[in-house]
């Protein structure tokens, strides 16, 4: 029936895209009028044999029985695919004896005429029978005359009714027909996604040359400053070597002139108030010089000196320095799925607890449940509107049945998948109504929800103000605790559980982490992670580490066991800066394993680190504007990036 449905809607769209508004009008009626939705035989053959065949319609004839054919062209059914071939050999044929027997000679020459080279294709079968117009008595022949019998009429029928009732009852054409349907169109698919890489490539590169040219813009008037401070130290030092070498004139004009020793080898003053002085007075006075600058510059503190070697860095070698994340090799795909049911930026997209479902967000309050593959049922499928801007997602960690949606306005909506309809719309209170993130226990049915107040900013962490951490049952939709987090606490950007759910780890507009025992409520320890804020945390795959992202674009991975200690880090700045906070909050995924890290990014691309790698990273296929959301498949290397390009992709890596 499913199949059924699918192809009465093909139809449908079809006639209704053609402007065949007759025939839409006769379909419908048709449709109206069939009760047993069922496939009618005796029409097909009531249609061949009494309709094309009687009035001489060879052509629609041949493009029926094509037609049957081609739905089976892939078939691995041989047997089936046999026995079409031969009911077509068999049909042709009667169209050829009934026309003879109708004395219309002529509509076999003409058949001849249109399809012999078709027919010639099977050579040896049908041969023979371009004889047989001009045969005086055909039915005679030998060779064709049990063609002409009632028997073999009668046989044929019934084959042809025998076998269209096994392949349609069977609904093996319907499944054909979508199949075939399917390969038309990943083969469309394909070549238009060959056409939009074609035009991401000619993108990335606009793209990374901007990167870089801010790169040096940012990085040149450093440099000119610490030049300009060179300049000053220099010219203090030419003053200081003036002044000493003024002196030593002074002093060796007056030895000049008041010296009686006539071999001291000096001149007096001549008429025209030149003065000259020894060889060896000059050349002390340059040996003055150099010591002078040795020393001063001996005098240089070791910042002054890193300084004075980064403005003496040419700008070939900055260019040299910011063209080294460009070098990331391509991650090798297996396969990539592009969904493309979004008409605004992405702001959020998870993967459910299994893997099997997606749910994808957009900032015009939109959420999408969705599949991905063509072996996923897609009952579940469906939009979700929430009339705000989706600033949080998450799934129930132990099934796929219910996923939690945060909002810009307090909301917090819990959907259920299968029953396709929200089961409760809870919200924050009116001082914290911005929904930063959401959390599910691994363990139990409570979650953490993180609000934070408004205020004015630049970028969406600086429009964060106070924080609020909250503690929610899942079974009865009420708040059971607030977390403590002190006075007027900076905002909180993201939640991470550990595996067993008895540790909460929180990381802040101010830098800090916070760590939390869900079972006492209260917060057990803290660090200040970074100088900037920080925009995602998430616990290591063996629980003795926690991965954190900054504002700034670092990357630490931080002991558990020694507090304070970083056991990894990268700078991924060249994606993350700060000008890219105005378009998404950046996060970061851990893959299954805890090998792979992969960001979000104000390019087209996304890195993915190699962990504990201090050389190796990847980047990814490009969309056609920033990634704003990641996520990881909790068992398989697939992993999900939504863009500002209204898009969310899914990418299998080998």
């Amino acid at each position: 029936m499913e199949n059924m449905q699918y192809a009465e809607e093909l139809v449908r769209e079809f006639i209704v895209f053609r402007g065949f508004t007759n025939t839409l009008q006769v379909f419908e009626r048709e449709l109206s009028t069939d009760v047993g939705r069922s496939f009618q035989v005796d029409k097909i053959i009531e249609l061949v044999f009494s309709v094309y065949v009687p009035k001489y319609q060879a052509d629609k004839l041949v493009s029926l029985l094509n037609f049957f054919k081609q739905c089976f062209s892939s078939s691995s059914d041989a047997v089936l695919i046999s026995t079409l071939s031969k009911l077509e050999l068999s049909i042709l044929r009667y169209y050829i004896v009934h026309a003879l027997q109708t004395g219309r000679q002529d509509k076999v020459v003409e058949f001849f005429a249109s399809n012999g080279n078709y027919l010639l294709q099977r050579r040896e079968e049908w041969l023979p029978w371009f004889a047989i117009p001009y045969l005086k008595n055909p039915s005679l022949d030998p060779q064709f005359r049990v063609y002409f019998s009632k028997d073999w009429f009668d046989a044929l029928q019934l084959s042809f009714h025998n076998i269209l009732s096994e392949i349609f009852n069977g609904t093996h054409i319907l499944k054909e027909i979508k199949k075939n349907t399917v390969r038309r169109l990943e083969a469309d698919i394909k070549q238009l996604n060959q056409k939009l890489s074609q035009l991401q490539a000619l993108l990335e590169t606009k793209e990374s040359e901007i990167l870089r040219l801010r790169s040096i813009a940012a990085t040149v008037p450093e440099i000119c400053n610490l030049q300009a401070r060179n300049s000053v130290d220099s010219s203090s030092h030419e003053h200081t070597l003036t002044d000493i070498g003024n002196s030593l004139l002074r002093e060796g004009c007056h030895e000049s002139t008041t010296s009686n020793d006539p071999h001291a080898g000096a001149t007096k003053v001549a008429n025209g108030g030149d003065i000259s002085i020894s060889a060896n007075t000059s050349q002390d006075l340059v040996v003055s010089k150099s010591d002078v600058s040795s020393i001063s510059l001996n005098r240089v503190s070791p910042i002054e000196a890193k300084d004075k070697d980064a403005s003496q860095m040419s700008i070939s070698e900055i260019r040299r320095e910011v063209m080294k994340e460009d070098e990331f090799p391509e991650v090798s795909v297996e396969f990539q799925e592009t969904f493309l049911g979004h008409t605004n930026p992405i702001s959020r997209c998870r993967f459910s607890a299994s893997g099997t479902n997606v749910a994808s967000a957009s900032v015009d309050g939109t959420v999408r449940i969705w599949t991905y593959g063509s072996s996923t049922t897609a009952s579940r499928n469906a939009t979700i509107y929430c009339g705000a801007e989706i600033m949080s997602l998450e799934w129930d960690c132990r099934s796929d049945r219910l996923l939690l949606i945060g909002t810009a306005d307090g909301g917090i909506k819990a959907w259920n998948v299968d029953a396709k309809r929200v089961v409760c719309d809870l919200n924050t209170t009116q001082e914290f109504p911005s929904v930063m993130d959401l959390k599910c226990s691994p363990v139990e049915p409570i979650f953490v929800s993180a609000a934070a107040s408004r205020r004015h900013g630049f970028s969406k962490i600086d429009q964060m103000g106070f924080a609020s951490l909250t503690v929610w049952n899942m079974k009865t939709w009420k708040a059971m605790a607030t977390l403590p987090l002190g006075k007027d606490p900076p905002a909180i950007t993201s939640l991470s559980f550990n595996h067993n759910g008895k540790i909460l780890a929180a990381s802040a507009t101010d830098g800090m982490i916070h760590m939390f025992d869900m079972s006492a409520g209260l917060q057990i320890t803290g660090w200040p992670a970074h100088d900037s804020a920080v925009s995602s945390v998430l616990f290591g795959p063996d629980e003795t580490s926690i991965f954190s992202l900054g504002s700034d674009g670092k990357i630490f991975e931080w002991s558990l066991q020694n507090q304070g200690q970083v056991l990894w880090s990268r700078d991924c700045s060249r994606f993350c800066y700060p000008e890219s906070e105005k378009i998404c909050r950046h996060e970061i995924a851990l893959d299954s394993n805890g090998r792979r890290l992969l960001v979000t990014s104000g390019s087209v691309r996304s890195p993915i680190y190699q962990v504990q790698d201090h050389m190796s990273a990847f980047k990814t296929l490009p969309h056609t504007a920033a990634i704003t959301s990641v996520d990881w498949h909790p068992t398989l290397p697939i992993f999900i990036t939504g863009s500002a390009d209204h898009s969310v992709r899914v990418t299998s890596v080998i």
